[in-house]
């Protein structure tokens, strides 16, 4: 097996359930500057690039669940909404109940201010640049808007999935954890920015190995040859993979990634 590109996700795949990344990897990046180790997250770029900052020039990240790559902080890949669509969007989106959306851009995500508890918490732990506006519709014209992250309370995303069925055609939502359906370019997804991260360097599906747990992975194992669902995942996802990994609380990707020459 001639591995040159791996890629995981973060929430369910490499950290465990208490959002801890396993003692070894950070080593076995640096143990392994021959292949190029993608994260690949619905975060945003600044909460991953900080994340990893000691090793962060020795990683890509996909963030914003596709809509971003970047390669030592300069962006090699971006696939930004119309702005029409998405001043669209926040408008239907703001008729969801219990909806929390943050308007995610190249350089900020923007949110309105909530008394919400659980709301603010979640929002400052995956975007580390993140600005309380008084009007989203203002920051659509100053950014790059790459999607629209809603977040239901109490882990209940997927009960409002049915709500973005009337969303803008060129546009697709997907479910991305129990809490958060993500809504950008139906070109937008983590297999789409595999797919330009192999071109861009020239490794073929063959040679590139995923990692993944829940729907907004599903197109990322598709791109890969050796294909691993977790243990723990979404059974559409587990359906689809090649091979399925333990559990993320029992040090999945790392078991298989420590028998990678």
């Amino acid at each position: 097996m001639n591995i040159k590109l791996v890629a995981t996700d973060m929430d369910g795949t490499l950290l465990d359930s208490q959002k801890r990344l396993p003692k070894d990897f950070k080593k076995w990046v640096l143990d392994h500057k021959d292949i190029k180790t993608i994260i690949a997250s619905g975060r945003q770029y600044f909460t991953l690039e900080k994340d990893f900052k000691d090793i962060r020039d020795n990683l890509l990240f996909i963030a914003e669940n596709g809509g971003l790559v970047f390669d030592q902080g300069q962006i090699i890949y971006k696939d930004a909404m119309d702005k029409d669509v998405v001043l669209e969007c926040i408008s239907k989106i703001e008729n969801i109940p219990r909806a929390s959306m943050l308007v995610c851009g190249a350089k900020n995500a923007y949110m309105l201010a909530s008394s919400d508890e659980e709301v603010m918490r979640n929002a400052s732990m995956y975007y580390e640049r993140l600005e309380y506006v008084s009007d989203l519709r203002k920051e659509v014209e100053k950014d790059d808007i790459v999607k629209i992250a809603v977040f239901f309370p109490d882990e209940s995303a997927e009960a409002y999935y049915h709500e973005f069925k009337n969303m803008p055609d060129v546009v697709s939502s997907v479910l991305s954890g129990v809490s958060w359906v993500d809504v950008a370019n139906k070109t937008v997804n983590k297999g789409s920015a595999i797919e330009a991260v192999q071109k861009k360097y020239d490794i073929s599906k063959e040679e590139t190995m995923a990692f993944g747990d829940y729907l907004n992975d599903y197109t990322m194992l598709q791109a890969a040859g050796e294909s691993y669902a977790m243990e723990n995942g979404h059974p559409d996802v587990k359906k689809i993979a090649k091979y399925i990994a333990d559990t993320n609380d029992n040090d999945g990707v790392m078991k298989i990634l420590r028998e990678l020459n």
